[in-house]
């Protein structure tokens, strides 16, 4: 019996494409995010940042016809989601295409999917009914990174489950990974949406004015997406730009009363050399700090795996 033919919360898949995304990785992850899943979203909500290149415009447009194609190829016709389709003229940033997108959302629940990520099967199978029933606002998993072959994923990246561990983690680093995370469109609304004005840390931002705000965010240990790692993600993770994005980011946080004054300077002291350093070393500091993080995070689900 499909997922579908259960009783469940129905739930809306959000994601933003624009002119850069390479449309083999757009196409992977729409079909992890739909034909693949054990659990299929009621709406697809696909927002356009901007002019799409042909062939990535041909696939947005065709893919609704071609998933219910599939559906009923496999006798889960009755699975079919509305798809929502919003179109912006220019390229604004992701930030304001998932609040534009984020309207177009019919249900509480909302699922955030990346373009180039992909969803393994059960992740919506896992994520939805938890999220419905803990009463928290936000829920997200750990991810595993792969580069190539999405079949020989690397190393998991753990979080802390929640509650002040969680609370305190996010003082130095984004509390959720943001292509695993589903949440309640009203809690996210009620403090604003994305931040518009963050740069490149629209999830971090927003994580950290649901915490300010009191709402509840937290993580399952499962890696529910895997996630999709290159040289081109730590030269994005460095440079001057990024450096400003993020003393920008942590000014906001002392202004909230997120972080101390203490607190401030040890992130940006920290911050400062890791953005600034050649992409080369900081894939390196990037492997140690995962490493490190995942020997305390990850401890809870490898001493389950023993018993």
């Amino acid at each position: 019996m499909s997922a579908r033919n259960q009783s469940h919360t129905p739930f809306s898949l959000l994601m933003a494409v624009y002119a850069g995304d390479t449309p083999s990785f757009v196409a992977r992850a729409l079909k992890s995010d739909t034909i693949e899943q054990t659990l299929m979203p009621n709406q697809i909500v696909i927002v356009c940042d901007g002019p799409l290149g042909r062939e990535l415009a041909q696939l947005i447009d065709g893919y609704p016809a071609e998933l219910k194609r599939q559906l009923l190829q496999t006798d889960r016709a009755k699975e079919t989601p509305e798809f929502t389709i919003v179109r912006l003229p220019t390229n604004r940033g992701l930030a304001h295409a998932l609040n534009l997108g984020l309207k177009s959302c019919k249900y509480e629940l909302v699922a955030r999917a990346d373009s180039d990520d992909i969803s393994r099967p059960s992740r919506f199978n896992v994520l939805i009914p938890l999220l419905a029933s803990s009463g928290l606002d936000a829920l997200g998993s750990a991810i595993q990174e792969f580069s190539n072959d999405e079949h020989t994923p690397g190393r998991i990246r753990y979080l802390p489950s929640g509650g002040s561990e969680l609370r305190t983690y996010a003082t130095l680093h984004s509390p959720l990974h943001h292509p695993s995370v589903a949440f309640r469109k009203t809690s996210v609304c009620r403090v604003g949406g994305y931040p518009e004005n963050a740069g490149r840390f629209e999830d971090y931002r927003l994580w950290e004015t649901m915490l300010v705000a009191s709402e509840h965010i937290g993580n399952i240990k499962e890696p529910l997406v895997l996630y999709r790692s290159n040289r081109s993600m730590y030269h994005r993770r460095g440079g001057m730009r990024m450096f400003r994005d993020e003393l920008r980011l942590q000014n906001e946080f002392l202004h909230d009363g997120f972080i101390s004054p203490i607190q401030y300077v040890r992130n940006i002291l920290i911050r400062a050399c890791y953005r600034l350093l050649p992409d080369q070393v900081r894939s390196c500091l990037y492997a140690i700090m995962t490493t490190l993080l995942n020997r305390f995070h990850g401890k809870s689900v490898n001493d389950s795996r023993k018993k």
